[in-house]
């Protein structure tokens, strides 16, 4: 409802509707913890995410995104557990609309060689401790939302 509203507003004021970007929530599932990532630009903690790629589902977009940016190797659910926005700056000076849809994405391994290890940290957090430490409000929510959300899929 709220979305709904922010997107009719946005039309009314003249903002454009939001670009698409998927993300890839790694999880532990033995102890609940949520793997965050650096990004590269100002050292925040995120999850790992990005564009839709052709030719992949939303998904598995994400869960390339979570290998590339964090080395992640796991099972991804084809069934998104959120969604947020935030403004993505841009290096021309202004900042674009984003949707982000989210993906659970269980992890199996970590790998030390991934393409952005030398560009980023990776971490494990408490789904509390994530909260606080991202900035988005829509994910601090979802976060903050996880312990009971926190299933394992069926196979």
């Amino acid at each position: 409802m709220i979305a709904e509203f922010r997107e009719r507003l946005a039309r009314l004021i003249g903002r454009r509707p939001p670009d698409l970007q998927v993300a890839a929530l790694c999880l532990n599932e033995a102890s609940g913890d949520v793997l965050l990532v650096t990004s590269r630009g100002t050292g925040r903690w995120i999850v790992p995410k990005g564009w839709p790629m052709p030719g992949r589902s939303l998904a598995d977009a994400a869960r390339q995104e979570a290998w590339e940016e964090a080395g992640v190797q796991g099972r991804i659910s084809e069934t998104e557990i959120g969604r947020y926005h935030y403004d993505k700056d841009q290096d021309r000076g202004f900042a674009i609309p984003v949707e982000v849809r989210v993906f659970p994405l269980y992890v199996e391994a970590l790998e030390a060689q991934f393409p952005e290890a030398h560009e980023r940290k990776r971490r494990w957090f408490t789904p509390g401790d994530a909260a606080r430490m991202v900035a988005e409000t829509g994910l601090k929510q979802l976060l903050r939302s996880l312990p009971a959300q926190h299933r394992r899929p069926p196979e």
